[in-house]
């Protein structure tokens, strides 16, 4: 699959196994960044011929998705003779992505870059589309660029080491994509989500290459973020508070699992979506969604709060995608907060 940018072109890649992995060649201008948990679990089998001084360790947690771990990693790579030809390279998820695509854009005013995303989460979405986001104080995502990898890996069989709690976070936005579908991509997820749990191989790598597939004319069409991919944010700004709100106790994807009851009970209370419709997606992501309610309990204020300071806000009035019966997607610029809070209750009495 190629993906086509004003700054390049760049190809993804799918694999079930991990040969070309065992059998990659690091050179002197080579810099590789790896997430924690992933070192650890595939240290022996993956990494060993990675030289310390070209190696990062990253632990992946929010509070190290910020500009303070990019430039600790810009200050070890400066000591790298090649300058302009040195080239970076990243195993891991969004946050690996995030910080490594920053660390890319910014050194040198942009060095050759791969990645290797290693969660659901990031190869079914966040690989592909340039996007690199940083969070900022309390808040997710304020800070960023637009700087795609030169060239994107992805090995499935990352993905059967994932935990339950990870693997279901990927899941999150897989669900997501096949509903912005429509009827036929509800109908697929209905048929296929005990399967996916499962992790069969076959499932998982149709619905990451489908899910990338559907966001791909997205991405082409509006590389910048400014008008139809923004569409892509269907569930998100409901979805970024929970995570806020939870101090990221709740991961991006079930987050965004979360978000997507809550838009849909919205459309249902403006009589947008079909109530048949509604529940149908919802009894999909029940599947999905565990958390622990006793120790989580959302604060409106704080949620409201959270939502006016997402980036996707234009003013004082609060923004989101909504979806119609016609399954079509729109951006409305007058949610209220009853709204919402009809919408979230409705969410907790029911997890």
């Amino acid at each position: 699959m190629i993906i086509k940018s004003s700054t390049k072109d760049y190809a993804v890649s799918l694999y079930n196994c991990f040969d070309n992995i065992k059998n990659y060649e690091i050179d002197e201008n080579t810099f590789v960044v790896i997430d924690k948990v992933l070192y650890e679990l595939y240290k022996n089998e993956l990494f060993l011929k990675i030289p310390e001084k070209q190696l990062y360790i990253l632990e992946a947690v929010e509070d190290n998705k910020r500009v303070e771990t990019a430039l600790e990693i810009c200050e070890i790579m400066t000591n790298i003779p090649a300058k302009r030809n040195v080239k970076l390279v990243s195993f891991g998820g969004g946050i690996v992505q995030d910080v490594t695509g920053f660390v890319a854009n910014i050194l040198y005013r942009g060095i050759h870059w791969s990645f290797y995303p290693t969660t659901l989460l990031a190869a079914c979405d966040s690989c592909i589309g340039g996007k690199t986001s940083l969070n900022y104080k309390k808040f997710k995502n304020l800070l960023g660029t637009f700087y795609p990898p030169d060239e994107i890996n992805i090995y499935t069989p990352f993905f059967k080491t994932l935990s339950e709690r990870d693997f279901q976070s990927g899941l999150g936005e897989v669900v997501k994509f096949n509903v912005m579908f429509g009827g036929e991509g509800i109908q697929k997820m209905e048929s296929n989500i005990d399967a996916l749990l499962k992790r069969e191989d076959d499932k998982l790598e149709q619905f990451v290459e489908s899910s990338l597939l559907f966001k791909k004319d997205f991405i082409e069409a509006d590389e910048f973020d400014r008008g139809v991919r923004i569409h892509l944010n269907f569930a998100h700004t409901f979805g970024h508070a929970f995570e806020t709100v939870s101090h990221y106790a709740i991961p991006h994807g079930t987050a965004v699992a979360m978000g997507t009851i809550v838009a849909n009970r919205i459309s249902l209370q403006r009589g947008w979506l079909a109530e048949d419709k509604v529940v149908r997606v919802e009894n999909v992501l029940w599947k999905i969604i565990h958390i622990d309610t006793d120790s989580f309990q959302v604060d409106l204020n704080e949620m409201i709060d959270a939502i006016h300071k997402d980036k996707k806000q234009v003013g004082k009035e609060l923004t989101a995608v909504l979806m119609k019966d016609d399954m079509k997607l729109q951006i409305v610029h007058d949610v209220k907060r009853d709204e919402i809070e009809k919408a979230i209750t409705f969410l907790f009495q029911n997890l």
